[in-house]
C-alpha cells in the first residue's frame, strides 16, 4: 500500500512543519553526495557506507572500527538514519516521512518532534546492537525512526483517513483508509517479513525487524512528547473533515 495523503494534509494547524521537511531535505542531500561518491568507483561509496552506519560489533568490541568511522565511532548512531541504500529506498522512506511526519509535528512542537524522531531512530540501533552483538553487517535508513512517527500516529489520530494506492496486477486502486487499519496492516506486514527473514539468507538488507524496533520505540515515547492542547485540536479538526 501506497500513502500519499492524509485528511489534515489541509489542515488549519498555523504549525508549519520546517522540521520534518528539513529532515527530508538533508536525507535527500545525503543520498546525492552517496551518489557521487558512487560516480568515484563502488569502493569509495562502500567505505563512507560502512563507516557511517551502525556495525553493531564495532559496539560490542567483537570487532574493529572500520578505518573509515567517524570519530568517535558511535556517531554513527545518528548518521546512519541519514544513509538509504539506493532510489527506492529513499523515495518510499521519505514518501511515509512526509505524509505522516508534518502532523506528527504539529501534535508536537519543532524541538520536541526532533528528539522524538532522533530518540525512535537511535532506539533501534541499540536493538540492533543487542541482538546482532557479533554481526558486522552496516544498518542504515531512515526506516526505523519513521516506524516510529506511524506508531505515534497511530496511537493520536487512529480514525484519520489516509489516502492510499492498493496495488492490484498493474494497477493502483485508489481508497482511503482508517489510519488504524493502514498502519496496523503495515506493521503486521513488516513482522511477517522479519520471521520469514529469519530463515532467508536472501532477505538480508532489508530491515524488518528495524521497523518493528521503530514501531515499539514510538509507541514507548509518543505520550512523553505530544502536546495535549494541540492535539485536541487537530482530532476536532478530523471529527470536522470525517463528515465533509
Amino acid at each position: 500500500m501506497i500513502p500519499y495523503t492524509t485528511v489534515e494534509s489541509d489542515d488549519p494547524t498555523p504549525i508549519f512543519p520546517w522540521v520534518n521537511l528539513g529532515l527530508i531535505v538533508v536525507n535527500f542531500l545525503v543520498f546525492f553526495y552517496e551518489l557521487s561518491l558512487g560516480a568515484q568507483g563502488t569502493g569509495v561509496l562502500n567505505d563512507f557506507l560502512n563507516g557511517y552506519s551502525v556495525v553493531p560489533c564495532e559496539y560490542t568490541n567483537h570487532c574493529a572500527a572500520y578505518a573509515s568511522a567517524p570519530h568517535p565511532f558511535w556517531i554513527a548512531l545518528v548518521t546512519s538514519m541519514f544513509l538509504h541504500a539506493g532510489w527506492a529506498h529513499i523515495l518510499g522512506n521519505m514518501l511515509f516521512l512526509y505524509v505522516f511526519g508534518n502532523h506528527i509535528e504539529r501534535s508536537m512542537g519543532h524541538g520536541r518532534y526532533l528528539v522524538f524522531y532522533l530518540l525512535c531512530g537511535m532506539g533501534v540501533n541499540a536493538l540492533e546492537i543487542a541482538t546482532a552483538v557479533n554481526s558486522n553487517l552496516p544498518g542504515l535508513g531512515a526506516s526505523g525512526a519513521i516506524a516510529g512517527v506511524l506508531a505515534a500516529y497511530l496511537v493520536l489520530y487512529p480514525t484519520s483517513r489516509v489516502g492510499t494506492l492498493i496495488p492490484i496486477g498493474i494497477f493502483f486502486l485508489p481508497a482511503r483508509l482508517p489510519a488504524w487499519l493502514f498502519i496496523i496492516g503495515w506493521f503486521g506486514i513488516q513482522l511477517l517479513d522479519g520471521v520469514m527473514s529469519l530463515s532467508d539468507t536472501a532477505a538480508g538488507g532489508v530491515a524488518y525487524w528495524a521497523h518493528v524496533g521503530g514501531f515499539v520505540t514510538g509507541l514507548v515515547l509518543v505520550r512523553l512528547f505530544t502536546q495535549a492542547p494541540r492535539v485536541r485540536q487537530l482530532r476536532a479538526y478530523h471529527a470536522r473533515a470525517a463528515y465533509q
